[in-house]
């Protein structure tokens, strides 16, 4: 046969030192049990040890979570429950970050930052990132009347932090310890409505397709390349609105925050555009959003 060379070469294998070094447990028939049986019982003594203190710690903090409720380490968080969240478990409430360019205003956070003002508060934080040197004065309009409406601490709350930045779509970070983007302000509405007050989350309201679906034609409203497209967005807008006084029906809901947002987004969308369904429609809409 052909002698063939070895192809792999010889390594010297060095064992971890990070283990537990134990000697050879095996014992030949009639021997007695000795030092090594003894090393093994005592590793398993420490570990049944690990494993009651791991229980005993996890009894502690759950009698903690018990005794403390909504409160955590001096923050309150806000909770979502599953008879009032479409069946959401029920999990803390975090700060959120929303991260938005100055040529794409998040106006939804200020028009459910008025909506809510008697039931509930957004706290929203403004500050500029380095990559924009300016943000313009429609920006700085917007956070001053941000600041104008006041937090009420009385009320449950949720803090978001706006920061300018030079990013191509309006984003907003729901996770604390992982980077979890929410793409869109309509689906930055679709968040803040189930975790809003309880006349505003429509998970479990008749009107609930509905809802959505006004929502979507948002999206793809703000995303339109040419006015004529834009016109036609409006009109199926018209058409869901029909004789109602709001999208969601005879109540301002999300939906409403939703098309409201989008038309001030849309300057080239004037007057001459919209029904007199929705012309009346945005008046009373701006009686509540106050934008």
């Amino acid at each position: 046969m052909y002698e063939l060379k070895t192809l792999l070469p010889q390594f010297d294998i060095k064992l971890p030192t990070c283990m537990y070094e134990l000697r050879n447990v095996s014992l030949s028939a009639g021997a007695t049990p000795g030092p090594a049986h003894e090393d093994t019982n005592a590793v398993v003594e420490r570990q049944e040890k690990v494993l009651k203190q791991l229980e005993e710690l996890k009894a502690q903090l759950g009698q903690i979570r018990k005794s403390l409720g909504v409160r955590v380490c001096g923050k309150t968080f806000q909770h979502t429950t599953a008879y009032q969240n479409g069946g959401l478990k029920e999990e803390p409430l975090h700060d959120v970050v929303v991260n938005g360019h100055p040529n794409f205003i998040p106006y939804a956070l200020l028009a459910l930052k008025n909506a809510w003002r008697d039931l509930y508060t957004i706290d929203v934080k403004t500050f500029t990132h380095s990559t924009m040197a300016d943000i313009g004065p429609a920006a700085h309009d917007f956070e001053a009347k941000l600041a104008k409406v006041a937090v009420n601490v009385a009320l449950p709350k949720i803090n978001v932090t706006l920061i300018w930045k030079n990013c191509e779509h309006t984003e907003m970070i729901s996770s604390p310890t992982m980077y979890v983007p929410i793409y869109g302000e309509v689906n930055i509405i679709r968040y803040l409505g189930r975790v809003g007050p309880n006349e505003y989350r429509y998970e479990s309201s008749p009107l609930c397709n509905e809802i959505d679906a006004v929502l979507d034609i948002c999206y793809q409203l703000l995303r339109c390349s040419t006015h004529k497209s834009q016109v036609a967005m409006v009109r199926l807008l018209d058409k869901r609105l029909q004789q109602q006084q709001y999208f969601g029906g005879d109540q301002m809901s999300v939906a409403d925050i939703g098309v409201y947002s989008s038309l001030i987004r849309m300057p080239a969308i004037t007057e001459k555009d919209l029904t007199p369904a929705l012309l009346a429609w945005r008046k009373r809409a701006k009686l509540i959003t106050q934008i």
